[in-house]
């Protein structure tokens, strides 16, 4: 069995955090070539558009690149397991923070397998470090102006800074 292996970590990364960092970081050694796949997904009603979220991915990406890795990041918005197979995928990446997580992941791989037994599901723990951290929750913190420092990038921070900023002054204006 030859070629390249090809690792798909997919995920809507609103906004990626550095727990979605963390599993980058270690997906991008377990393959010769990483994709961060950015979900289209408006009915989870993500903070930014899927062109931000994408350049934010990048963005937090390029330092690792820079050092080697092979990391590519692509929007999608067809079923997981068809994005994968275009992209020459034999692998997907999923991260677990805690034991709430895995029941819906297991399902998923589950059905996953079914669409194509050819492409393994892979888990990787979250770090302890960065377990407890969920995109959700962040924004929350940084809606309710609390510090959301530790949870993601300084780059990233200000994004988030900004859009609680705007959108305030956007409610202001509604008053």
């Amino acid at each position: 069995m030859g070629g390249e292996r090809v690792g798909v970590y997919p995920g809507t990364f609103d906004p990626i955090t550095n727990g979605h960092m963390d599993i980058v970081q270690r997906a991008s050694r377990l393959c010769d070539r990483l994709i961060v796949a950015v979900a289209r997904n408006a009915g989870k009603g993500p903070l930014f558009s899927t062109d931000e979220r994408v350049e934010l991915v990048r963005t937090e990406v390029e330092p690792l690149n820079a050092k080697g890795a092979r990391i590519e990041v692509r929007a999608f918005d067809n079923l997981l397991m068809h994005f994968a197979e275009s992209v020459g995928a034999s692998v997907i990446i999923r991260g677990l923070r805690a034991v709430s997580d895995f029941e819906y992941e297991f399902q998923m791989a589950g059905m996953n397998a079914k669409i194509n037994p050819g492409i393994e599901t892979v888990f990787l723990m979250a770090s302890d470090r960065h377990q407890f951290i969920s995109s959700r929750f962040v924004k929350e913190i940084g809606r309710l102006g609390g510090d959301i420092s530790p949870f993601v990038s300084s780059q990233v921070a200000r994004h988030l800074t900004h859009r609680f900023a705007r959108a305030q002054a956007d409610e202001s204006a509604g008053d």
